[in-house]
């Protein structure tokens, strides 16, 4: 279960059985952090399904607060007008992995398909069964529309062929959070040789999106 210090409850600590308690403040940072990686990334990232849950929460916490305001006191609207940014910052997120996995389905669940035992999902449960009706819903379709109509031996098609991959080969900006030394970076041409980078806190850097792929993943850099 995750827990949270204040007045609402964080994300469990990565990787851990112990919890970790996030302030509200810290809470809706993880969930924008999440969000403009979602955003930015080529490829649909792994589920933060409990910061998701635990901003709702948040949020149904601050609208009871707002029920107990005084009439007419200004940080009412105050208050309204961040409850609404959060909404958005949240629904934008869901929206876009959404996006990613209609864009991706059949990649998307074959990844999931060969995630060892252990690792970290990409989608939620929820996301997990909206990808599955996505694709049957296509292949019903493709069969009925196109399929049926053509000779036998074309009767088959492979989505996982036929539906591009996501480009991990995007540049991409980013912020770099930690400190990171020996960075390798694959040539761009090949007259040129592999080399190493450091990324320093603060810096920004533009680069190839599967260089810093496990970066992302890791919460060092944040995309911008």
């Amino acid at each position: 279960m995750a827990a949270a210090g204040g007045e609402g409850p964080g994300p469990e600590a990565a990787g851990g059985g112990e919890e970790l308690e996030l302030t509200p403040a810290e809470l809706i940072r993880s969930l924008e952090q999440a969000w403009l990686n979602e955003k930015f990334a080529p490829e649909l990232l792994e589920s933060k399904a409990e910061i998701v849950e635990c901003v709702v929460e948040q949020l149904d916490h601050m609208e009871s607060n707002l029920k107990r305001a005084k009439a007419g006191d200004l940080k009412v609207s105050v208050h309204r007008m961040e409850i609404e940014r959060i909404r958005y910052v949240l629904s934008s997120y869901l929206r876009c992995r959404l996006v990613k996995i209609e864009k991706f389905f059949p990649h998307v669940l074959e990844k999931e398909k060969s995630r060892a035992e252990g690792e970290p999902s990409i989608l939620s449960p929820e996301e997990f069964a909206f990808a599955k009706e996505y694709m049957a819903n296509t292949e019903t379709y493709l069969k009925n529309v196109a399929l049926k109509h053509m000779p036998p031996n074309l009767q088959k098609v492979s989505l996982l062929k036929s539906v591009p991959k996501p480009n991990l080969d995007s540049f991409v900006f980013l912020r770099v959070l930690e400190r990171q030394e020996n960075i390798l970076v694959e040539p761009e041409t090949d007259e040129q040789r592999e080399y190493t980078i450091d990324l320093e806190e603060g810096s920004q850097h533009l680069i190839r999106y599967k260089t810093i792929a496990p970066l992302v993943a890791s919460g060092a850099v944040q995309l911008i």
